[in-house]
């Protein structure tokens, strides 16, 4: 079977080493007694057989049929040894494209077409609408603010009096951690280093210029490196390489405010005629729908993120373009800001936690790779670091186009109508 564009497609009737029923009534016979193991397969199929022969085994298991799930065209050698274990096939993700929008950043700089995935009616619609918006009143500006991704280890000590004897034993040591961390990569930079106390628990806040990674896997390396060297140099106890101080995939004031991965600011000046054609509303009732529900309803509700839907549009870019989807959670700590003028109003959104990068990760499977050369952001820049911090300029200005829409629409009435007509399954 082949895909749209006539590519090899990964159904396992064919591809690969091809079927061989002897062998694989003699595998399928192996795992239902133990004998081998699921993860085990590639150790004796090539790939995309193994992906196949595990596929079938689970229909067996839970009598249901995957015939979808085994059609792909994505290159699976790497994948099943750098982002996938126990790999039975792809999910199809819609992807649509939202734009051009217009703009004006400190590395993206003209128009752009945004790929979106997701299975969420009227998003695309909507995110389209902003960006239509963006484009008539000349272009989104925008700016990297802070770039540095985070690891913090957790030690514990035996008092208050230890504790902080730790923390001074780190300020003046900060060169010699330095030079270990950057010795274990050609790329990283370490860039500071807080620590935290919480009793006989310290925390030590590690943060990295990763360059064009998004450097999860760079930074915990550096930074187990810095931990040994803490842990020997104080007699602290290292309890673990990440004590939530950093903070990972979980919503957190302290990315809020000291900023994690990207920190992006993106806005746009509409004027009063603007407002009332493409968005069918006014300033002032954009305003007061941003500041009763962002801002009132927001704090009411005890929320860390000041938004409509900002996490929306991350999330939808987020796996469009091969970065850690659990690190969509970032963007609903987005601050979204409406300030009147005379001429209209300033919108703005604030991301202080965008974790981008343009290389490693899931940057590398080919379908994500195609939306990242969408961008003209795939792989390394020149110099290193400009291509992730385009990126994040870039979902920055898909943020504040969705956010104006979102508005609009509430500011007009018109959301009920727009799911009605686009939302529905």
């Amino acid at each position: 079977m082949t895909d749209d564009g006539g590519h090899q497609s990964g159904t396992g009737n064919g591809t690969g080493s091809g079927h061989n029923n002897k062998r694989d009534d003699i595998i399928q016979a192996r795992l239902k007694s133990g004998e081998l193991k699921l993860y085990e397969l590639e150790k004796e199929l090539a790939p995309i057989d193994a992906i196949r022969v595990r596929r079938e085994y689970i229909e067996q298991e839970t009598g249901s049929q995957m015939e979808n799930i085994g059609i792909f065209s994505i290159d699976v050698e790497r994948v099943v040894k750098r982002n996938c274990e126990n790999m039975i096939g792809t999910i199809q993700v819609p992807l649509g494209v939202a734009g051009p929008i217009a703009i004006k950043g400190g590395y993206a700089q003209g128009d752009f077409w945004l790929p979106l995935a997701t299975t969420e009616g009227a998003l695309l619609a909507s995110v389209n609408r902003g960006c239509s918006a963006i484009t008539r009143a000349g272009g989104a500006e925008v700016r990297v603010l802070h770039d540095g991704m985070t690891r913090a280890p957790l030690f514990a000590t035996e008092s208050v009096v230890h504790a902080a004897e730790v923390c001074d034993w780190v300020a003046a040591h900060r060169e010699e951690l330095r030079a270990a961390a950057e010795a274990t990569t050609s790329h990283g930079k370490l860039t500071d280093i807080v620590t935290f106390v919480a009793g006989t628990s310290v925390f030590v806040r590690l943060e990295f210029d990763t360059k064009d990674a998004m450097g999860m896997n760079m930074v915990t390396i550096a930074s187990a490196k810095v931990a040994d060297l803490v842990a020997e140099g104080t007699g602290a106890r290292l309890i673990a390489l990440s004590g939530n101080m950093c903070t990972d995939k979980k919503p957190a004031a302290i990315n809020a405010i000291m900023g994690r991965g990207r920190s992006t600011v993106a806005g746009v000046a509409l004027s009063h005629e603007l407002i009332a054609q493409v968005l069918k509303t006014d300033a002032k009732t954009i305003h007061e729908v941003n500041y009763r529900k962002n801002f009132v309803g927001s704090a009411r509700a005890g929320a860390m993120g000041f938004n409509a839907h900002a996490a929306n549009v991350v999330a939808a870019m987020f796996i469009a373009c091969g970065q850690d989807a659990a690190h969509a959670i970032d963007g609903s700590t987005c601050i979204t800001t409406v300030d009147l003028t005379d001429t209209g109003i300033y919108v703005a959104v604030t991301l202080p936690s965008l974790p981008v990068g343009t290389v490693g990760g899931g940057t590398s499977v080919e379908t994500q790779q195609e939306c990242l050369r969408i961008l003209g952001v795939a792989g390394s820049g020149d110099p290193p670091g400009t291509h992730a911090r385009k990126l994040a300029e870039i979902i920055a200005a898909g943020v504040l186009a969705g956010e104006l829409s979102l508005l609009g629409a509430l500011a007009s009435q018109h959301l009920a109508r727009a799911h009605q007509k686009l939302g529905r399954g």
